[in-house]
């Protein structure tokens, strides 16, 4: 599944760029081609008193800085930033991540903050959630679509804050379908919701979708990992706190619960909620109620709770990791997103689109994909879902030199294209077996079998396919690096196994 990011025009919207500051080269790099990955336009900056000069002149959707740096903390640009503009969201970043470090962040208005080393899936969901937040504290997207009906006399772009995107999911899928008017449907009630599906096929993304069919749709949207964070910090996010809760609670703070009051609030990996605060939120699903922690007044909230997990909750029941009342009261409306393997009929339409959307980003020429590949992609398993099809593509967009993606330029293991192209369906039982075109410097057409064997090891699918390739290539191993999609170092250390081994090399 995957968000289409447009204006209300169907036209790609281009954002503000999000500021990275750092002092550290490899952290920005890294940043940047993470936010890059993902269609963020990235500005950097190595210190945070160059970072205030830019943030003067220029326009940002989102600013992320270490907090420790020279010259000037990231702390005390957090506080020049919001004494600009209050309403930019700020993301620390800190080696050393205690409490105090937290509430002293939060205290002077940072959005959130996460300790370094951090993944790239924590990192890119603290992202969309500042984002998003930024975009509904300014005019929700049913009142834009709603003043656009009406008609104010000014053109529909200038009606349409910057930065405000629709989202739609993709699909042809039959079963997708179905499930999305199961959203759709349940959309406008209350009911919590547990989405359960592998990691990769799009459940937050679904979530938000349930909230923007909702009545809820102009009301804020609010997601939390409750992986990411310790327990007693967990807690506070979740429920907020009164000032002297704690050492360092130097301020009041409102939970998750209180800033999503109306609208939406997403438990995302809700099985890794530890046992303590399960029981809290069972009271809260309960009553809809809260108590910050510290403060002995009750507070009632309005709140649409989704929840969702990689995990099949009552394996977690039966393992005690999970309360049996909690998930009862979660599961009042079960969903289940199909893993991409079994919306075979989707991998050709989301392959297209993330060609589109990378080689936008890279300022690349559109390029075809060639049937051998849509044959692959299709025949493969896809144990990484959506996110691995979209890593695959984006890698194919940058390493094609020409008009057409080929099978080489989507770097997949040779073992992974055999098992894809041995597992395509076969028409007649004489049908020969598939063939792999690729073409050569000279322009061209150089055919690799790759059929093998039933009942052949692994090893030995992976060996075969290197000799045929190496024989295809009159022993230039260069080229058969390259057609193999592995670095000529990998090649020449499989030669030498098979070498040990006393395979005679002869090409």
């Amino acid at each position: 599944m995957v968000v289409k990011l447009t204006d209300m025009k169907g036209k790609m919207v281009v954002k503000d760029p999000v500021l990275v500051v750092d002092d550290e080269v490899e952290m920005r790099i890294a940043m940047s081609a993470a936010l890059k990955r993902c269609g963020y336009p990235v500005e950097l900056s190595h210190n945070a008193i160059d970072a205030l000069n830019k943030f003067r002149k220029n326009k940002y959707s989102l600013v992320i800085t270490d907090m420790t740096m020279p010259k000037r903390s990231g702390l005390e640009l957090l506080k020049d930033i919001k004494a600009i503009n209050p309403d930019i969201p700020v993301i620390l970043i800190t080696a050393y991540g205690t409490i105090d470090t937290a509430i002293s962040a939060m205290k002077h208005g940072a959005f959130d903050y996460v300790q370094k080393p951090f993944d790239f899936d924590t990192f890119i969901f603290l992202i969309e959630r500042a984002l998003s937040f930024k975009r509904e504290l300014g005019v929700g997207t049913a009142k834009i679509e709603e003043r656009l009906k009406k008609g104010t006399g000014k053109k529909a772009d200038d009606e349409i804050p910057e930065g405000l995107l629709t989202k739609e999911i993709i699909t042809d899928d039959l079963n997708m379908k179905h499930l999305l008017d199961v959203a759709k449907n349940v959309a406008p009630s209350k009911a919590c919701i547990l989405i359960q599906s592998e990691s990769g096929t799009g459940k937050e993304l679904l979530a938000r979708f349930i909230h923007n069919h909702s009545d809820r749709a102009d009301r804020p949207f609010v997601a939390i990992n409750c992986a990411a964070l310790p327990e007693n910090l967990l807690e506070s996010e979740l429920f907020g706190h009164k000032k002297g809760a704690f050492t360092g609670a130097i301020n009041e703070h409102r939970g998750k619960f209180e800033q999503a009051n109306g609208g939406t609030i997403l438990l995302d990996e809700i099985s890794e909620m530890p046992l303590s605060l399960q029981a809290k939120l069972l009271r809260v699903l309960q009553e809809y109620t809260i108590d910050r922690v510290g403060g002995s007044e009750t507070i009632a909230v309005d709140v649409r709770v989704i929840a969702t997990t990689n995990r099949v909750l009552l394996e977690c029941v039966e393992k005690q990791t999970f309360r049996e009342d909690l998930y009862f009261r979660l599961n009042v409306i079960p969903m289940v997103l199909p893993p991409l393997r079994d919306r075979k009929g989707d991998v050709s339409i989301l392959a297209s689109y993330f060609v589109e959307k990378y080689a936008r980003i890279n300022n690349k020429p559109l390029p075809e994909i060639h049937d051998d590949v849509l044959k692959v992609l299709q025949n493969y398993n896809w144990r990484g879902n959506i996110r691995e099809l979209e890593n695959i593509m984006e890698r194919a967009v940058l390493l094609c030199n020409g008009e057409t993606i080929t099978v080489s330029n989507l770097l997949m293991t040779p073992v992974s294209i055999q098992q894809a192209v041995a597992s395509a369906p076969r028409t007649a039982a004489s049908e020969k077996p598939p063939v792999e075109s690729v073409k050569s410097k000279d322009g061209e057409e150089e055919p690799m079998i790759l059929a093998l064997k039933v009942g052949i090891s692994m090893a030995e699918a992976e060996k075969q396919l290197i000799f045929k390739t190496l024989r295809q290539t009159n022993g230039n191993r260069t080229r058969a690096a390259e057609i193999l999609g592995i670095s000529i170092r990998t090649l020449r250390n499989k030669l030498n196994e098979y070498k040990d081994a006393g395979e005679t090399i002869d090409f």
